[in-house]
């Protein structure tokens, strides 16, 4: 199913249903007056995000915190179909349970379905990490969850009744600590601030795969100029990425450069090759690994220049030099990582993806342009130096670290 459709059901069809919806909750709790206290031991957590695996590496630390907490709890992590396979990366997950937005006709069939399911678990605790779903609301509702969190918007105020606890949505702060917020609310004190580690997945050799195979017989760096129809704004320009790849292939022939992607922005990626002259040692990746692949791909890379999307975050699970490309949001949101080495140039109208459905400038993302090809390839010869004298720190990086335990930004709580 398109995102665009999936916007307009949401916006247009679900938002008056979950509005409807809200006033019911509230006068249920009126008279049932259910203890939503938190102070007790829970055996079955949800934790529900349905987009993005980047969103979803940055859930990590959220979902070791509760494990460590709650050792007994069975712990549920609620998607989408999509993302069935790379949850079962994640060992602390004990169960997916996932619905089918593939198309409308399959949104639909499997609804009840994972519906009734949720129901019958019997949960305790559902975190909702979605910011702006009303599907998402509707569904944390209709699980039948005792204790039900959510994020806290002005303009999401009619959730106060379908969520038990809300927290207030900090766009300034990390989003892996806007997360573990939930976990304090739950009395945690030992808080785990590392995403989960992706290296461990088992290593391959690309013997099945003789594109791999070739490709890393030799030093590469890694490009991703991708970024999810969710944000299409969150991408630099493609004569920017053609004019970079030509400058690395002139200074770095020793060197392949590998342009990754998914299997739907294959074309994409082959009109950035054609505006390149550089054609030696530059293979289109995109559509060409398998999840575990990429990852493998990711770990052993020299370097990975990206955009601000899903591949950057597993490029911080693996913990490579990554250099990333920030516009429509801020890294100090979503690039709060050691190895991640963040160019933004932080225009008034920036960050504005949490502000707007449509942002200001309309497609034309001044904020990605004026990036220059120059402080792109100037990042990267620091990085390659950086590479030949390892005690050398990754500059320019920012970091937050978790500094209290106190539950900052509770706006309800039932």
């Amino acid at each position: 199913m398109k995102i665009s459709n999936q916007i307009w059901l949401d916006k247009n069809i679900i938002r008056p249903i979950v509005i409807l919806l809200n006033g019911f909750v509230r006068l249920a709790g009126k008279i049932f007056r259910i203890n939503h206290n938190l102070n007790r031991d829970f055996k079955t957590i949800a934790i529900c995000k349905y987009k993005g695996i980047g969103s979803i590496i940055q859930a990590t630390p959220l979902i070791r915190t509760l494990r460590n907490k709650y050792p007994q709890a069975k712990i549920i992590f609620v998607t989408t179909k999509s993302h069935e396979n790379f949850l079962t990366l994640i060992p602390d997950v004990d169960e997916i349970i996932s619905i089918d937005d593939s198309s409308g006709r399959n949104l639909f069939l499997s609804f009840f379905p994972f519906l009734y399911k949720l129901i019958s678990k019997n949960i305790a605790v559902y975190i909702d990490l979605e910011i702006y779903s009303h599907f998402s609301t509707l569904v944390t509702t209709l699980s039948m969850a005792k204790n039900r969190f959510g994020y806290y918007l002005r303009s999401s105020q009619y959730r106060m009744g379908c969520n038990t606890h809300m927290l207030f949505y900090n766009i300034q702060h990390p989003i892996a600590e806007t997360y573990l917020q939930f976990a304090r609310l739950l009395g945690c004190t030992e808080i785990e601030n590392q995403l989960w580690n992706f290296s461990t997945i088992p290593q391959t050799d690309f013997s099945n795969n003789e594109l791999l195979k070739n490709f890393s017989s030799k030093k590469y760096i890694l490009i991703n100029p991708n970024a999810s129809d969710l944000r299409l704004e969150r991408r630099w320009p493609l004569h920017s990425f053609a004019q970079l790849i030509d400058n690395i292939g002139n200074q770095f022939t020793d060197f392949n450069i590998g342009i990754i992607g998914s299997s739907g922005e294959k074309k994409y990626v082959e009109a950035l090759i054609l505006k390149t002259t550089i054609k030696n040692n530059v293979v289109n990746l995109a559509g060409e690994t398998s999840l575990s692949e990429l990852f493998y791909l990711l770990k052993n890379a020299t370097c990975f220049i990206t955009n601000d999307t899903g591949p950057m975050h597993m490029a911080m699970a693996v913990n490579v030099k990554t250099i990333a490309l920030f516009g429509p949001c801020s890294p100090g949101q979503y690039g709060n990582h050691s190895k991640v080495k963040p160019i933004y140039k932080n225009v008034y109208c920036s960050p504005c993806v949490h502000e707007f459905e449509t942002p200001p400038c309309n497609g034309n993302n001044v904020c990605m342009q004026i990036i220059q090809v120059n402080e792109v390839f100037d990042s990267l010869n620091k990085t390659m130096e950086e590479n030949m004298n390892p005690e050398k720190i990754f500059s320019d990086t920012i970091i937050y670290t978790d500094s209290e335990n106190a539950v900052l930004g509770l706006v309800k709580r039932s």
